[in-house]
């Protein structure tokens, strides 16, 4: 299956040598302690710390050392931190390559996401296809692969984030959770092969005690859950479309057992608190107010904490008037239980797919001269809400903003929105008429033109038919690929984009009045808003023109994997077989074999897909030579002080190297994938659309290695040390905006002789 590559290279840019195990720089004694591995695991630690003279200094990793990155995020608590301090600021400038391993499986548009754990010195991940994986962490040699698509009941769809590792000490189980397609699977660590004693055979369905009929509809989980005791607790993605959508409940399975051992409904039922923000028979019918960025977990406190996201559809609520609980919340969850806690709703009735991000941050902040337990969330407005971790209470003030009144027909646009006074937001919020691109006068007068024919005022200005301003964008300031904590700073620091896009909505009543063929009824209905109103698709978003599907594949295949979806597409099972077979004939530019019978309407509105509007699409806003519309910085890398609530440094991330030639700064790049920060002083992150591999100062953000990655790094890298030796590792699966796809995990460490 796959390709170990054991060529060695090193195309950093270096910026200084490391004198050897003698010194770190010229000023600072280098002391290695040994600490027995047992230890290590138990503390979560692998070097320690020395004063030497009013300095304190990491120490080394001795010989024998080693340290896991056991779950994403590097600990339950989602800080993205390593003690390790082997590789530091006098050093990196010499990490060269240490393995390769190729999957051997990419496609044209495929990815990697994944972030992969180390638990006892195996590696374990997932490839484009969703296989599962075990390496030899510090060589990166296979060890097995399982591919839960072998068992063909299903066809490789979505992404994966990540896996979780779960041990029973007491009878010596050790496996891998990990979903792909509908499916959450147990897998033997040791052997990779499934535990047939978990759910059915190995498997659980993601559609079980959801309280309704699912059939059909879209259940996927692209992150890994978290583990509290014995209990897997898990969030799900589902359809934002305006077609039906599943409900987003967050469950705990049994992870010995696979049985299902609590639901917290984001849709409340009759009784429950929330159920009145929804209109009376939602919780039927609605769907969404999914935790599909990720969990984290306070063990010592028994809560969990959930960042949901919008309900469905994503920019038209006529159907679901009311403030919604619990979409757009950070929930506070008793572990064992899934009984709430606390909540805190960040978007009221969200109408921007303003979903949280990214998992929250578990972090301690002074506050009046005292030490005070707490929880940072990440927004895609490019904000930072801090909370008190046991009450909710917010640790800087909030204030409620009016916001404007929508016009489409049947909504109601929540009248306020909650923003915090402090921090500032790390990524603008408004896109004005003076910050359009200056790269030349054309594209200048080109980007003025285009927004004076759309709405635009900052946050919360609601979707139209003439278009509206969505910035810092869909897929920012904050994203899935999270924030990093460095608990001794007390800083956050945190990626973000800065991406203009443009949010059309489009009349579908209007739409079927005028055409004649039943299956564009069907296509725009369901399908324009990925695929384009003329079917031309949206490269930057890894989504297929149409126009030339008869090129490509048959009509039996696609009406195939328009049921069961593919890829990034979801599936569409709720169709009927008419719509389906109508809109197949649309696409292949058949005479329509048949009519959309009345029942046919009457169906859809009975499982919540009645909206009167879908959209044109995720386009971003481009000036015409294909760069961001808006002028720089187009992604950047912050460093966040939460005792003070201010923004210590921000740098750019990313470049364009053919603009840079042409006398331009630096503008920094769209990113996906997040920083993660080590005791060395250092952060590491890939993310940028140029396909590069960084290593920043964590107290001042300069640059202090790059490399070229065989593909986009569009994944948090991770961290940990094998036999006294520190790696760092990213999959580099490329796939978005545009870029290659690719298949490869690189490891970096440094050489013998600079350790």
């Amino acid at each position: 299956m796959a390709e170990l590559d054991p060529v060695y290279h090193n195309s950093a840019l270096r910026q200084g040598k490391n004198g050897g195990d003698e010194s770190i720089g010229t000023d600072r004694a280098f002391i290695i302690i040994r600490t027995p591995q047992s230890m290590q695991l138990k503390l979560g630690i692998a070097v320690a710390l020395v004063t030497v003279g009013s300095l304190v200094v990491p120490v080394g990793l001795a010989d024998g050392d080693s340290t896991d990155w056991p779950v994403v995020g590097g600990a339950a608590a989602s800080t993205q931190y390593s003690k390790l301090a082997q590789i530091n600021r006098d050093n990196v400038g010499e990490l060269q390559v240490a393995w390769r391993y190729r999957t051997g499986d990419a496609t044209g548009r495929s990815q990697i996401q994944c972030s992969p754990i180390v638990v006892e010195g195996v590696l374990y991940g997932t490839s484009p296809q969703l296989k599962l994986f075990a390496l030899d962490a510090a060589t990166g040699r296979e060890k097995w692969v399982f591919d839960p698509f072998a068992i063909g009941d299903g066809k490789v769809q979505g992404v994966n984030r990540g896996v979780v590792f779960w041990a029973d000490d007491q009878d010596g189980n050790r496996r891998i959770l990990f979903t792909a397609g509908r499916w959450l699977h147990a897998v033997d660590a040791g052997t990779g092969k499934l535990v047939s004693s978990f759910g059915e055979a190995g498997r659980v369905d993601l559609g079980t005690g959801l309280d309704r009929d699912v059939s059909g509809l879209s259940i996927l989980s692209n992150s890994p859950g978290a583990i509290f005791e014995n209990l897997l607790i898990l969030g799900t993605r589902v359809s934002e479309g305006p077609g039906p959508s599943a409900p987003g409940h967050i469950r705990a399975w049994n992870a010995l057992t696979g049985e299902l051992a609590w639901v917290f409904h984001t849709i409340p039922h009759p009784g429950e608190p929330g159920y009145e923000t929804w209109p009376p028979d939602a919780w039927t019918r609605s769907g969404g107010a999914n935790a599909w960025s990720g969990i984290t977990v306070d063990h010592e406190r028994g809560l969990v904490y959930c960042p949901t996201g919008s309900p469905s559809f994503d920019f038209w609520g006529g159907d679901r008037v009311g403030q919604n609980l619990y979409g757009n919340c950070l929930l506070a969850l008793n572990a064992r239980t899934g009984k709430r806690v606390w909540h805190f709703q960040f978007v009221r009735h969200d109408l921007w797919d303003r979903d949280l991000p990214a998992p929250p941050n578990l972090i301690t902040v002074e506050r009046h001269g005292k030490s005070v337990a707490a929880v940072a969330q990440v927004t895609k407005s490019g904000h930072v809400f801090v909370f008190d971790r046991e009450t909710g209470e917010p640790l800087f003030p909030i204030e409620d903003i009016p916001v404007p009144a929508s016009d489409l027909a049947g909504e109601e646009a929540w009248p306020t929105q909650p923003l915090p006074v402090k921090p500032p937001p790390f990524s603008r919020q408004r896109f004005t008429e003076d910050m359009a691109t200056k790269i030349t006068p054309e594209a200048h007068r080109h980007v003025v033109r285009r927004l004076r024919e759309i709405r635009t005022g900052g946050q919360f200005v609601p979707p139209s038919l003439t278009g509206t301003m969505i910035f810092p964008g869909f897929d920012g300031g904050g994203e899935w690929g999270g924030a990093a904590w460095d608990q001794t700073e007390r800083l956050l620091y945190v990626n973000g984009n800065e991406m203009p896009w443009i949010l059309t909505m489009v009349r579908i009543n209007a739409e079927e009045r005028r055409t004649a063929h039943p299956g564009e009824v069907v296509y725009r209905r369901n399908c324009v808003a990925c695929h384009g109103l003329e079917r031309e698709g949206n490269a930057q978003r890894n989504v297929a023109s149409l126009r030339d599907i008869a090129e490509r594949m048959t009509p039996e295949l696609a009406q195939e994997i328009l049921g069961s979806g593919k890829g990034n597409m979801p599936a569409f099972g709720f169709l009927s077989e008419i719509e389906k077979s109508v809109v197949i004939d649309y696409l292949y530019d058949k005479e329509p074999q048949e009519e959309l019978p009345p029942e046919e309407n009457r169906r859809n509105a009975r499982r919540g897909h009645n909206s009167p509007y879908t959209h044109t699409g995720y386009n971003r806003f481009f000036d015409p030579e294909g760069y961001p519309a808006v002028e720089p910085p187009w992604g950047t890398l912050n460093a966040i002080d939460l005792d003070r609530g201010e923004i210590r440094w921000q740098v750019v991330l990313g470049e364009f190297e053919e603009l840079t030639r042409r006398g331009i700064p630096v503008t920094g790049a769209e990113n996906y994938g997040g920083p993660i920060a080590t005791d060395g002083g250092l952060i590491f992150i890939g993310a940028t659309k140029d396909e590069r591999f960084r290593a920043f100062d964590k107290a001042d953000g300069k640059m202090l290695f790059q490399t070229s990655l065989p593909a986009g790094g569009y994944a948090t890298p991770i961290t940990y040390a094998v036999a006294g030796r520190q790696y760092v590792v990213i999959a580099c699966g490329g796939g978005k905006m545009g870029t290659k796809a690719g298949d490869t995990y690189v490891a970096f460490t440094l050489p013998e002789s600079n350790r």
